[in-house]
This record gives C-alpha cells, structure tokens and sequence, in this order.
C-alpha cells in the first residue's frame, strides 16, 4: 500500500469526504495543521486509535491530544474550570493544547487518553479545523512519524516516513508554525497554570492572558506522563545529537543560530542556520526540517550551537533536549 496524496489546494472538497470516509472506516489519515502534521483517527473508537499506535509504534502509554473545532465541541467531552475556558477564548483555534479533566460520560475512548481522568484537547485551525467539524468527532492526532523520530512539517516528510502504511496524506504545504503546540494544565486545587511542555505559543502569552506566571513540572524525564512529549528521548534523529556546540568535528553535521561561527565549521558535513537573523519563529518553524536535512548528510553526529532560551526558544530548546537524550539501552 503506497499513500494517496490530496492537495487541500487544488481539491479542498475531496480531501474533505475522502479524509472523512477513510476515518469514519476507522484508518488514520495523515493531515497538515499549523504546528506539524497530525496522525489522525476517531478519538471515540478503540479500533481506529490502536491503528495509530501500531503505525506510529507509540508506547501506549504516552496519551494522544485530541483535537476539537471549537469550545462548544470540547464541552461535549471535558469540564473547563474558568481559567482554561479564558485560554481556550483567547488561543483557540491555535497552538495551544490544555489538559482537562474527562466528563463521566465522555465518549473519548481511554485508549486515546491512555487510561487518565483527563485529556488533552486542541483546536487547530485551517483544514483540519474544518475536517473535524464535518466528521463531527474528535480526532486523536500526534505527529505523523514513527514514534519518538523526527516530527513532520511538509507531506513529503510523512510519505517518507510512514507513506507505506496510510491510505491518504492530505497535503496543505508546511507547517507555518513547525514546533507541536504548548501543553498546559491548570491545577484544579490551587488555579496554577502548570507548563507541561512548551510548543508553538510562548508560555509568556499565555501568561499574560491569565494574569498570572506559569509554573515549570517538577521531576524531570522520570517524571509522570501526563501529557504527549512527555517522554526523555524524543524527537530523535538517527545521528546522535549535541547540544551547546562550540566547535565542530570534522565530518559533523552543523545546525547553527542566528549567524554565529564555531571553530571548524568550513569541515562540517553539512552547515544550516536555523535564522541567520536570529528570528526564534524562522528557528522554530525550521528546526524539523534541518534536524532531518542534517540527519540525511550521514554524519554520525550533529553538533547544535545554543539557543536562547526564551519566547519560542523555549520549545526549540525543549525538543533539542529530548532529540539528544540517551535512547533505549544508552545510559
């Protein structure tokens, strides 16, 4: 089975009832929103949710987000406290995914939340904003990649990855947002806003919608999974990953910030700048793509020169992190 391909583009209706009778047969469909392309299924059915676990060989412990269009389609499903429905008002649809607890008869199956009391909802926008509200279900959608590898901004990336086990990408060219989206939970006992993973809206944003800072997780990678991109390793090339870079070695592959030179850096196996101008969106929304770009120069190693860790830079770092965290095995 080789994927089918869908310009939104040049066939927006198709790729609307195709998408839609592939996932009401219970299949997943590659889809493109505005952070990176999603796995997606009906987050109602076990049957549908299993398959992007076996596609994506995701742990099935790692929960999904669920995607909604809009607030009123997310209170079928989960209770909003104050405080997350003024994030939901101010950010949706956007890049924004708040962990919520489950109403008791919530039709989400707890494959797709991996067994919590509560899910993770997003509302994104573009076409697979209006996908969800013609299927009328949530979809459950992580990153269109085998798990733990490099996230996809661009349809080619999927077909690369996965195109041997989907029956349609739907393309609607890159990511413009490229970074998945923030995760955030508001504690129902004391109204903090707990960051549980930074993305593609700055925690400062966030913050200043709700008048109130946003607190770190405690824990580390041993931490409890609360939320998906949770795990240590994550986002992972096949090369190994260094951080903080300086120098290089030759034959390293070079991912470099806003213009900066490092000792040796004529001798790398290929030389990419997130932002010559040292733009974190331009970094962001590139850094999939160069991660993979540098990946396929078949260097060994890609040497990483610091990011500010601030605004986006703060997600940037995150995924660097777990792209250079000891894999299954390493120490």
């Amino acid at each position: 089975m080789t994927a089918e391909i869908i310009d939104i583009i040049h066939e927006p209706q198709r790729a609307i009832s195709e998408a839609s009778r592939i996932l009401n047969d219970g299949f997943p469909v590659a889809i493109p929103t505005e952070t990176v392309y999603g796995l997606a299924a009906d987050a109602t059915r076990a049957d549908a949710i299993s398959r992007i676990y076996e596609t994506k060989g995701r742990p099935q412990f790692n929960p999904l987000i669920c995607h909604v269009c809009d607030i009123e389609m997310a209170e079928r499903y989960a209770v909003f406290d104050p405080v997350s429905r003024r994030l939901a008002e101010t950010f949706w649809p956007g890049p924004l995914t708040i962990v919520l607890p489950l109403k008791k008869d919530s039709a989400i199956h707890p494959l797709a939340t991996a067994g919590l009391e509560t899910v993770g909802l997003r509302c994104p926008d573009g076409y697979a904003n209006e996908l969800i509200r013609a299927f009328d279900r949530p979809l459950a959608a992580p990153s269109a990649n085998t798990s733990g590898k490099i996230s996809p901004t661009a349809a080619r990336h999927v077909m690369e990855d996965l195109g041997d086990k989907l029956q349609l990408i739907v393309n609607g060219g890159v990511s413009p947002i490229g970074v998945e989206s923030t995760i955030v939970r508001v504690d129902p006992e004391t109204g903090a806003i707990l960051l549980l993973r930074p993305g593609g809206l700055a925690a400062m944003k966030i913050a200043d919608a709700a008048g109130r800072d946003l607190q770190r997780r405690a824990g580390g990678p041993a931490a409890i999974i609360q939320a998906p991109g949770m795990l240590a390793s994550h986002y992972a090339p096949g090369a190994a990953v260094r951080l903080n870079a300086t120098s290089v070695e030759p034959g390293e592959a070079l991912i470099r910030f806003g213009g900066v030179s490092v000792t040796g850096m004529e001798k790398a196996a290929i030389d990419l700048d997130l932002s010559p101008t040292a733009d974190l969106a331009q970094a962001a929304a590139n850094l999939f793509e160069y991660l993979k770009r540098a990946d396929a120069s078949g260097a060994a190693k890609i040497a990483v020169t610091p990011i500010p860790n601030e605004g986006l830079g703060e997600a940037i770092n995150d995924r660097l992190a777990r792209a250079a965290a000891p894999r299954d095995g390493e120490m």
